[in-house]
């Protein structure tokens, strides 16, 4: 005799659940219905179907399985994956080593949650753990110490790391490198590195460190070198340009910088005795000499009125023997600038006739003469326009008038910038010099990751000058990581997944860089064509972090834990998709 529970379909009703009993009689088979199941829960009828199936049912949750822990795991898993794909943890070291996999565990913390060293070591002990991360790397007991013993191993693998990057994304041949410099301040105590740095007026400024980004030409960061707080954005080429020719070994490289920094001083001085291309941009003050003819009668290199919109043109002129100009001119940014100064002007001459009102109510004289000196000392250039005015002070008040000379020959150049480069125009077109020089956008994209709230350089817990240099280069590695995850996960971010069709819909490198119709798309309905959400890259890692890694017992075995890992969602399955890498962990809780 067997029992079942058996589903029997009715035309106009809903099919019944019969509890039923069967039961050989002969060559034939009997059935006997012991009861209607149909109105009971259907978790109820489920329950009864498994006993029956020789199951166990148990009278709660708990009494079935305990999770003893759950931990956040998905991006660990994301990101853990995608440092084991590019290849990078076997670039950290070779051998399997504790410092390698505290290093790793520390470039994927600061992409999880930038913190300090004894934050991090926190995050990964097993007691204190707040993701999977350090039982997925079997750390064990992680201490603050240990962190720091790892920076001092990471910054003497430096050099290393560094050359294995470069040659991954620097291919042979001519290369374009990418370099620019930024800065971080530092508050408290403070290391030697932690020099007065200077702000736009030339005053002594906060105490911070300087430091310079080399990447390749797609934007993928590659190597990092730390200076003084005082050191200027010039003075930092010569040591980059000896790490590009003797670290790297580049056959011919292009260093790709901009006007502030790739100065005529630096290229004289330090480009051009090492062989090394160059791409970068002209001064305004450069510029102005093109605008004088080289001899009486003859034009001057640069017409500003005879310029195209839009369009590339290319020039010599005689102040820059052997470079190759190109000469832009922008509608937009010329709007925009003529419209920003007309507001200072405009701002600046309530400024002038506040003091005149002020001086107006004074008595005449030398005395109300010399205040109107001082006042026109301290607020009338805070615009950096007064230039444009002649202003007249006598004792009885003053006169200003805008002077359109100087206003005509500054508005002349408004909209137009000039690309310098020594590459020839076999190796270089010269739309190619200009997109070349817009890609310097992918270094600042890298230094506003690194310096806000994504990895956050500052603020600095460490505190010697080796600490400092390996945190940077810490951030820097993090960044890497997050570059190659967001090319990958473009399809679900709120970022552009056809760079090269986008930029294929425009003209003219002039042009503001257009959006793929997909990216559009996305930002429009805030969902992808397959229906599932659109993220930011934080976002999307919050999403993935829900993904849990749970500690599961059994009753029968309280001691003895399993991991048991939550069911993807949809948007989750398609991020691992994406990255080509598997959830599951394979590890031991």
């Amino acid at each position: 005799m067997a029992l079942s529970v058996d589903v029997i379909p009715n035309r106009s009703s809903p099919p019944a659940i019969l509890l039923r009993e069967a039961w050989r009689d002969g060559r034939r088979i009997r059935r006997r219905t012991l009861a209607n199941l149909s109105k009971m829960p259907p978790a109820l009828v489920d329950a009864i179907r498994a006993a029956l199936a020789g199951g166990v049912v148990f009278a709660s949750l708990d009494a079935a399985v305990t999770i003893r822990r759950s931990r956040p795991h998905g991006h660990v898993a994301a990101i853990l994956g995608t440092l084991r794909r590019i290849g990078l943890v076997r670039v950290l070291g070779r051998k399997a080593e504790r410092r390698r996999d505290l290093a790793v565990a520390a470039i994927a913390a600061r992409i999880i949650h930038p913190a300090s060293k004894l934050a991090t070591a926190r995050a990964l002990d097993p007691e204190t753990a707040s993701t999977s991360l350090g039982a997925m790397l079997t750390l064990g007991p992680v201490t603050g110490n240990e962190m720091l013993d790892m920076l001092d191993w990471l910054l003497a693998r430096q050099p290393w790391i560094e050359r294995s990057l470069a040659n991954r994304h620097l291919e042979g041949g001519s290369t374009l490198i990418l370099y620019d410099v930024s800065s971080s301040y530092l508050e408290g105590r403070c290391c030697p590195l932690a020099a007065f740095g200077h702000n736009r007026d030339g005053k002594k400024g906060k105490r911070q460190i300087t430091y310079g980004l080399l990447c390749a030409g797609d934007g993928c960061p590659v190597a990092v070198e730390v200076f003084a707080g005082n050191a200027g954005d010039p003075s930092t080429v010569a040591l980059q340009v000896d790490k590009v020719r003797t670290r790297f070994g580049i056959d011919r490289v292009a260093l790709v910088g901009d006007r502030g920094m790739l100065t005529t001083a630096r290229i004289h001085a330090d480009l051009e005795p090492a062989g090394l291309d160059w791409i970068s941009a002209l001064r305004t003050g450069d510029i102005r000499k093109l605008l004088r003819s080289p001899d009486r009668g003859a034009p001057a290199p640069l017409e500003p009125e005879v310029l195209v919109p839009d369009a590339v043109a290319e020039i010599t002129g005689p102040d820059f023997p052997g470079e190759r100009l190109m000469v832009c001119l922008n509608p937009r940014l010329r709007a925009e600038r003529r419209r920003k100064r007309e507001e200072l002007l405009q701002a600046t001459e309530r400024t002038l006739a506040g003091i005149a009102a002020a001086a107006a109510r004074r008595k005449p004289g030398p005395a109300n003469r010399d205040r109107m000196i001082k006042a026109l000392g301290r607020k009338a250039n805070r615009r950096k326009v007064e230039k444009h005015f002649d202003i007249t002070v006598h004792d009885a008040g003053m006169d200003w008038e805008r002077n359109p000379d100087r206003i005509a020959a500054e508005a002349r150049l408004d909209g137009v910038y000039v690309i310098r480069t020594s590459l020839d125009p076999a190796a270089l077109g010269p739309e190619a010099a200009v997109e070349a020089y817009k890609s310097l956008a992918g270094v600042e994209r890298a230094f506003l990751t690194m310096k806000t709230s994504r990895l956050r350089i500052r603020p600095v817990h460490v505190y010697s000058e080796d600490h400092v240099r390996a945190h940077v280069f810490l951030c820097m590695l993090a960044y890497h990581v997050e570059w190659h995850m967001r090319r990958r996960l473009a399809p679900i971010l709120f970022e552009d997944d056809d760079r090269e069709g986008a930029r294929a819909q425009r003209s003219s490198p002039v042009e503001p860089a257009e959006v793929s119709d997909g990216a559009k798309a996305r930002a429009d309905t805030k969902r992808t064509p397959d229906g599932l959400p659109v993220h930011g890259f934080t976002t999307l890692l919050a999403d993935l972090a829900t993904l849990t890694l749970n500690e599961v017992t059994l009753p029968g075995s309280p001691d003895h834990a399993f991991p048991l890992l939550a069911k993807p969602t949809e948007l989750q399955a398609r991020a691992f998709e994406l990255l080509e890498i598997d959830a599951i962990p394979d590890v031991a809780m």
